[in-house]
């Protein structure tokens, strides 16, 4: 396996940009040049996820949703930003908000703790009776864990203060439980930690680390296509599909996705996908690139090539 090379993403993130202004219009028979969907507002759903973080630290959490509202409607499969989206809700106290965002995360991820959490705190400000439901889920998974309870516990309780008539637990607890990481510091050492995981094949150990470079920068299709190739190399061929899918949604020039995607079809023995991927990379690498031609190495072999 060649060693994967690290890209920091918090000076790509830094430098990315909002594309997509609206085209000039006009009426008096010219005919349309674009259709509306061609020239609306298009956001990277990274920016922006940076933006939210940014506003979120700033308490301007109106801002902070607006944003969010931005990554998650750039991103819908992403936890994360729905996650960010219901704690800048949280923060603005639009409880309504916050319910429909953890909402969305939950059918995500119903087993995370945080959504359950926020979930709750969002049902027991809006005086909603499902709010027992994620009690009674908190406080069992509580119940039962074994190690690293505190935040679960915390959760639990904040939840339960809230629903009390006098109850004043919500936004500060939706922020301080969140399982977000508001600091590109932290997630450039998650992620540089596991690109040098997998390197050493310890995939399980990666994927934590990318977890949290992804809770740090929101849904970057850098930490998609490394999350995508470490569940491919543990033989999960459709979760990794589902990454790699992601990463090309968000930006569908991305060498690396296209690279791993054509190898992933190659493997589960889509030829005709494989040679897609390599016809994409061959158009968009004008004087031939490192993953145009390593895609070609294994369609050659009809595999992994050395193997």
């Amino acid at each position: 396996m060649r060693v994967l090379k690290i890209v920091l993403l918090a000076g790509v993130i830094a430098g990315a940009s909002i594309t997509g202004a609206m085209a000039a219009g006009g009426g008096g028979g010219g005919g349309m040049s674009s259709m509306p969907s061609d020239t609306g507002p298009r956001y990277d759903p990274a920016e922006e996820y940076a933006k939210a973080i940014r506003a979120i630290q700033e308490k301007d959490y109106k801002a902070a949703a607006r944003s969010a509202q931005r990554v998650a409607d750039a991103a819908p499969k992403s936890l994360d930003g729905w996650k960010l989206l219901g704690v800048a809700q949280a923060g603005a106290e639009n409880w309504k908000g916050a319910k429909r965002a953890y909402e969305r995360a939950f059918k995500l991820a119903p087993e995370d703790e945080t959504v359950r959490g926020g979930l709750g705190l969002a049902l027991a400000k809006l005086q909603d009776a499902k709010a027992q439901e994620q009690l009674d889920w908190l406080k069992a998974r509580a119940a039962s864990c074994t190690s690293n309870c505190a935040t679960l516990r915390s959760l639990a309780a904040d939840v339960e203060k809230a629903m009390t008539p006098a109850g004043a637990t919500g936004a500060s607890a939706a922020l301080e439980h969140s399982g977000l990481i508001f600091s590109a510091d932290a997630g450039d050492r998650a992620y540089v930690q596991a690109v040098g995981l997998i390197n050493e094949k310890r995939y399980d150990e990666a994927l934590a680390s990318l977890d949290a470079a992804r809770a740090a920068f929101g849904p970057h299709p850098d930490i998609l296509t490394y999350q995508g190739y470490t569940w491919r190399k543990k033989g999960q061929f459709d979760r990794a599909e589902g990454y790699y899918r992601q990463a090309l949604a968000i930006a569908p020039d991305h060498r690396g996705a296209t690279e791993y995607y054509g190898e992933l079809k190659v493997e589960r023995g889509d030829m005709t996908g494989a040679r897609q991927m390599l016809a994409k990379l061959d158009a968009s690498c004008a004087y031939g690139c490192a993953e145009a031609e390593e895609l070609r190495r294994w369609i050659d072999a009809g595999g992994e090539p050395g193997l």
